[in-house]
């Protein structure tokens, strides 16, 4: 079963700055493809976190 739906993941963004998110299966987070942000959203209880103080910073 994937992290998150398709459907849901066409539809999310990134809450910084906007950008689409994709999902990293291995770390259970949903990752911001812009490369001036990168922020990192953990997955918990199959629910996506996306509050940018919960979010770990690229690097």
């Amino acid at each position: 079963m994937p992290l998150v739906e398709d459907s849901l993941l066409d539809i999310l963004a990134c809450p910084a700055c906007h950008a689409a998110l994709r999902a990293d299966e291995d770390a259970a987070e949903l990752v911001c493809t812009s490369d001036s942000c990168g922020l990192a959203y953990p997955v918990r209880d199959d629910i996506p976190v996306l509050l940018v103080d919960e979010a770990r910073r690229p690097g």
